[in-house]
């Protein structure tokens, strides 16, 4: 649903409401600033005409008196005013960047397949930032300039409604120049937002891929993919420089051509002794001073319509559905036995079926190997147990639940993961071990899950043990740590279905020796499913299904599949002459 500018706006203030005493303040501060503005103007009537025409005593001691008084007011309601609206302002960014990050942590996984990193980045990181001065200072300078305005136009009728009339001539015209440029900066915002979620996403693949750059020689590929992102950058912002600096010049030349008329005007009725001196001076005072509030009140549309471009950007991140988790059903600690009934699935947008009428009842304890050619859907089917994915038709039961049932939470506690991309944290040892436990963990529970996982092995040897950093990703550790860590993690959960993805393809022959006697020790007990190209690495599993094109084609154990001489012999004969030869 796309907001209108209003709907927008409003949206926008309502992240204000919660700090609205604070709002309150910032605001009175500005209209006692704006109040006093009009008194120095007033003040030059009285002041010339009392000292200067009429040796008035009074006037003489008064006048620098109240000049000092009404500054010294100012002063200290504009910082009052200032201070109030920064902070309004910096609370709005924080409360909208944590929604952002809790919506972030909610979104279905199809969400991250079609968005990049950089770009989900940019809009915590970027455009958030732009949404404050449309929320907070928009609002403060619109009310403090349109008082002064108020004030200042007020005085002018006093002092002579016909000249002022004839300088309210000039407002139609303002604000028709003001509608064409509104239009351009809030679509020259919007590209720059876009822009700048692009080069997030050049530098965070650079940062990521930092050795393939390296290693193939793609320094300038990249520093060029880099410099083109930035240059699109540099031209919108020069769009929006544009516009808004063309804003200001042209409605200061609309403003200064009606001054000149009224001041040549004021100076026709001076001759006919329709104005004092102090009049007319307090008149070309008071239409000086308006031009600075109106500037400001033109210049505020530039803050405006990026700010609104980039409620856009974050009000439609917001906005994106939820996973799925209308299940009521919370279920403890399940036995593991898993039933498909007739599962297909198809991705979104494409039509053609990555699972075909899957039917597989999985016992509880039982360990079962998923065999295929990349591409035949194991991963895929693996991915909608812990409801990552939600089948196109059919359905998937745990221990007679309904899958579509269950709370995501209850869920998910009883499955555990351990992936051929193992995703450890900048944090210690201990801490990665021990992730996602709602509960503070005794050291002696994740030294008893680390020595299941044979990782105490180099645990020991590290300069802090438990307590060392691992690095981004675990960039300090080899890959055998990095599963042997991962495994040490599920173990710890102790959740009875275990989803084993690719979890010894990219180690050596030793490492995986380690991760393989793990990966029995975590097996033990639970429902395992094993995606594996190893062949060798499945053998002993309790049954084995081999996909092909979204379907099941065969079944059985190592042995009958091998009797059978199909599909599944065919992928072990090719395999083992590839593993003979390059041994």
């Amino acid at each position: 649903m796309i907001l209108t500018s209003t709907q927008l706006y409003l949206r926008l203030l309502g992240y204000v409401k919660p700090y609205w005493r604070t709002f309150a303040i910032s605001i009175l501060g500005m209209v006692v600033t704006a109040a006093t503005e009009p008194l120095l103007p007033a003040l030059l009537k009285p002041m010339l005409d009392g000292t200067f025409i009429h040796k008035n005593d009074t006037a003489i001691t008064l006048a620098p008196l109240l000049i000092v008084l009404i500054f010294f007011v100012r002063g200290v309601a504009a910082f009052a005013g200032t201070y109030a609206i920064g902070w309004v302002g910096n609370k709005v960014v924080m409360d909208l960047r944590e929604e952002m990050f809790d919506k972030l942590l909610t979104l279905p996984t199809s969400y991250y397949d079609d968005h990049a990193t950089g770009n989900l980045i940019s809009k915590l990181t970027f455009d958030v930032t732009q949404v404050t001065a449309a929320a907070t200072n928009v609002v403060t300078v619109s009310v403090r300039d349109s008082i002064v305005i108020v004030g200042l136009l007020g005085w002018l009728f006093y002092l002579n409604w016909k000249l002022t009339l004839l300088s309210l001539v000039m407002l139609p015209i303002i604000s028709t120049i003001l509608k064409i440029i509104n239009g351009r900066l809030r679509n020259a915002s919007r590209d720059s937002q876009r822009a700048m979620g692009d080069i997030t996403q050049v530098i965070e693949e650079s940062v990521a891929a930092h050795k393939v750059v390296k290693l193939f020689g793609g320094q300038q590929y990249e520093s060029e993919r880099f410099s083109g992102q930035a240059n699109w950058v540099r031209r919108y912002t020069m769009k929006q420089a544009m516009a808004a600096s063309a804003n200001v010049p042209i409605v200061q030349m609309i403003a200064a051509l009606a001054l000149a008329v009224i001041v040549y005007l004021a100076t026709v009725q001076s001759r006919s002794d329709e104005t004092t001196v102090g009049g007319f001076l307090s008149f070309i005072a008071a239409m000086l001073m308006l031009t600075a509030p109106i500037k400001r009140l033109t210049g505020v549309s530039e803050f405006l319509q990026r700010g609104l471009a980039a409620s856009e950007s974050v009000f439609e991140f917001l906005d994106t559905p939820s996973e799925v988790n209308t299940g009521k059903v919370t279920i403890g600690r399940a036995t593991g036995r898993i039933a498909f009934e007739q599962v297909s699935l198809s991705y979104q947008d494409d039509k053609r079926l990555a699972l075909r009428d899957i039917s597989l009842e999985i016992p509880a304890g039982q360990a079962v190997a998923l065999v295929g050619a990349s591409g035949s859907g194991k991963s895929t089917l693996a991915n909608l147990v812990p409801r990552f994915y939600l089948p196109s038709s059919g359905r998937i039961r745990l221990d007679g639940h309904d899958l579509a049932e269950l709370t995501l939470a209850s869920l998910r506690a009883n499955i555990a993961l351990v992936s051929q991309e193992v995703v450890l944290f900048n944090d210690t040892v201990a801490a990665n071990i021990a992730y996602g436990q709602m509960r503070v963990v005794p050291e002696a529970e994740i030294i008893a899950a680390a020595k299941a996982a044979h990782a105490m092995e180099f645990i020991r040897e590290m300069p802090e043990g438990l307590n060392t950093l691992v690095g981004e990703r675990g960039v300090k550790l080899s890959g055998g740590q990095r599963q042997r860590l991962a495994i040490a993690r599920a173990i710890l959960k102790n959740a009875p279905i275990l989803i084993l993805d690719e979890a010894t393809s990219a180690l050596d022959s030793e490492s995986e020796r380690y991760v393989q006697e793990a990966l029995e020790t975590l097996m033990q007990g639970r429902t395992s499913l094993v995606i594996a190209h190893r062949l060798s690495t499945i053998e002993k599993a309790d049954r084995i299904i081999v996909l092909q094109k979204g379907e099941i084609v065969e079944t059985g154990t190592h042995r009958e599949l091998l009797a059978k001489n199909g599909v599944y012999a065919q992928l072990h004969n090719i395999q083992f002459a590839r593993e003979t030869l390059s041994g």
